[in-house]
């Protein structure tokens, strides 16, 4: 694992200071989720944009002519995004992120699964294209959140059996 400018994962003497697997990781899904969040606001990156609606089945709205989405569904895109580039700054922040995000996007595979896709139950909305999606960028996310822990312990482990040991 990288470390930039002296810092240990999770200090919080700056931002990005430090450079981390769970920092990059979270950097990098963030920035993703924001420019799919804007993107779903760009007509002919999104089909049908004139379908595009607040929330529900209405919206026939489709990024890339794949991922049913309205502007619910992008505004939470836009917020993964910003939460993920804020993650980024610390260690733990990041890995908090990465493993929370990978919760909550399992979780909208299972909604989506189980949803009559048809019913105003399908608010968000999820199609089957977004329901893969969300499983593997939740397993993504968790695998990456669940790695860098390991990663870290490990450094953490080392720096402590390099240093001396003082005496009274």
């Amino acid at each position: 694992m990288a470390v930039a400018h002296g810092g240990r994962p999770g200090d919080r003497a700056g931002a990005y200071a430090t450079s981390s697997v769970a920092q990059m990781a979270a950097l990098a899904f963030g920035v993703v989720f924001l420019l799919v969040g804007i993107a779903g606001f760009i007509p002919g990156i999104t089909t049908d944009y004139d379908e595009l609606t607040w929330t529900g089945t209405d919206s026939q709205a489709e990024l890339f002519g794949l991922f049913q989405v309205s502007v619910l569904h992008n505004a939470v895109h836009l917020l993964f995004g910003v939460l993920g580039i804020w993650a980024a700054r610390a260690w733990d922040l990041a890995r908090a992120y990465l493993l929370a995000s990978g919760v909550v996007y399992i979780a909208l595979f299972v909604f989506g699964m189980v949803i009559d896709r048809d019913t105003d139950t399908n608010f968000i909305p999820v199609n089957a294209a977004d329901d893969w999606l969300h499983l593997g960028l939740g397993v993504s996310l968790l695998l990456l959140g669940l790695a860098a822990g390991t990663l870290v312990d490990r450094e953490r482990d080392r720096d402590h059996r390099a240093r001396p040991t003082r005496e009274a």
